[in-house]
């Protein structure tokens, strides 16, 4: 899950970090290492993303442990390393290790990656939302765009109001739309075989590994490098931790245990469900649920688990919406890099003009839904694009930790990772290689032009992800710059 799903309780870069800082230095509260490992699994792990992988079977578990290894676990103790280091978030991660220019790149596609992100949230929340009215809607682009239109702006109204106390909604996020759900959805799925059904996909050795077909065959891998991403957001937590030095990595290994967990089981029980040539992408959880009730004659329940999974989306969606634009704002309004209009709040302190410049380029990307015929490759093009704008930041803070370790040996660090430079190596090689595979159709999506694939993904990402704050930055004014310093302005 990305950093929008993170909950709100967590400090967001720029916006949280400083005063977080400030309270432990007056009056220090230590976590446990198996609450930090708790706090990271509610920020990571969702059912959402279990029908991506569920049509490759039993490969799936590859297919998770692969980023696991090489993005995951590099990103969480680089991330740990850096924030027990520097207080501030990425952009001051990123500006000390190699400039301030790069720094706002980085905190821009921190924030641009939600414009994408939403759409497809809001995508997933369509197709479950039309299992408890008419799962026919589940298909249909013009409700989808209906739905992803009339909930965000919903949003955007609640949080311009400084609206308080919608972080317990994401707070139980993991409980009400994860765990519940997905407890629920493996034991049937056992029982379901243990009945003797013969599973939709086979369970076997020679499955363990997803069939080759060239280059399109890797690209649903992708994916799950947004599944992963989000964990710099809960390194600013190493510092809560008694012994950082031994704590955080036993918290990091057994919050990547219970995310697998979360991850491949609902995934495997979905596959044994659903036939892959029938699974829907964005509807394909309520596709096993409404399969496996009716296998029980529990249909009455489905409607049910739909409202708890919509419940939990928007939950993080409300809670995370004005949150990246905060970290955005705080940030532009002590260096000037966005013009005045952006920097305005609102009569209750909210960024209320980014909101709708949001709103209203989420409500063209969400029209698109209504315009593209397949849902499932609309929901598939934006998770990319979202991916790709996300691993350009993960590309500078990689490079950044490796400067800073360079050139700041000395510096007062809580937590030193273990063979950094080695592991923002692999980090760098791994978030490289999938935002390049990115750029490639999978092979669900070859009877489309791979020329329009391309462009689609390639202008999205690279479009808002280095054009946009390239513009930024280059007209930028001197009097854009706010006197107030960002602990003032937050």
């Amino acid at each position: 899950m990305s950093a929008a799903d993170v909950p709100a309780d967590l400090p967001v870069d720029g916006a949280a970090a400083v005063p977080a800082a400030r309270t432990r230095a007056t009056s220090t509260q230590w976590i446990s290492w198996v609450a930090l490992a708790m706090m990271t699994t509610s920020s990571v792990a969702s059912l959402r993303a279990a029908p991506t992988m569920a049509v490759y079977g039993l490969a799936c578990v590859f297919l998770y442990l692969l980023p696991a290894v090489v993005f995951l676990l590099p990103t969480s103790l680089v991330s740990a390393e850096l924030a027990s280091g520097w207080t501030g978030g990425i952009y001051k991660w990123v500006s000390e290790g190699i400039s301030k220019p790069m720094g706002f790149l980085a905190v821009w596609c921190q924030f641009a990656m939600t414009i994408f992100y939403y759409p497809s949230l809001l995508g997933f929340v369509a197709s479950t939302l039309a299992y408890v009215i008419n799962p026919a809607l589940a298909s249909s682009g013009v409700w989808t765009a209906a739905v992803i239109i009339v909930v965000y702006w919903s949003g955007v109204w609640v949080s311009s109001r400084g609206t308080k106390g919608v972080a317990g909604l994401a707070s139980g996020g993991l409980i009400i739309g994860t765990l519940i759900p997905g407890v629920v959805l493996v034991t049937l799925g056992v029982v379901f075989l243990g009945q003797g059904n013969e599973s939709a996909a086979p369970m076997t050795a020679d499955n363990l590994l997803p069939a080759w077909a060239g280059l399109s065959s890797l690209v649903l891998i992708v994916n799950n490098f947004l599944s992963y991403s989000g964990m710099e957001m809960n390194a600013v937590h190493v510092s809560s931790l008694k012994n950082p030095g031994k704590q955080f990595p036993k918290s990091m290994f057994l919050a990547m245990g219970m995310v697998l967990a979360i991850f491949i089981l609902p995934a495997l029980a979905i596959s044994w469900i659903v036939p892959a040539e029938e699974l829907s992408l964005t509807a394909g959880v309520m596709q096993a649920f409404d399969a496996v009730f009716a296998n029980f004659g529990w249909q009455w329940l489905t409607p049910i688990v739909g409202i708890m999974l919509v419940t939990a989306s928007l939950g993080g969606m409300l809670t995370w919406l004005a949150g990246p634009s905060k970290g955005l704002l705080l940030i532009s309004r002590q260096e000037g890099y966005l013009p005045p209009f952006l920097q305005r709040l609102n009569k209750n302190g909210v960024q209320q003009n980014i909101l709708v410049v949001q709103g209203i380029v989420t409500t063209v990307i969400g029209l698109a839904y209504a315009l593209i015929p397949d849902v499932s490759s609309a929901y598939w093009i934006f998770s990319v694009i979202t991916t790709q704008v996300y691993l350009i930041m993960y590309l500078l803070m990689f490079v950044a930790a490796t400067r800073l370790r360079r050139r700041q040996p000395d510096h007062p660090r809580g937590f030193r990772a273990p063979m950094l430079v080695s592991m923002c190596g692999v980090g760098f090689a791994a978030s490289l290689a999938a935002l390049l595979v990115g750029f490639i159709p999978p092979s669900q999506f070859s009877s489309g032009s791979p020329l329009v694939y391309f462009l689609i993904v390639g202008g999205g990402a690279l479009g808002l992800g280095l054009f946009v704050p390239f513009l930024f930055y280059r007209f930028r004014k001197p009097s854009w710059k706010h006197a107030e310093s960002t602990e003032v302005a937050s």
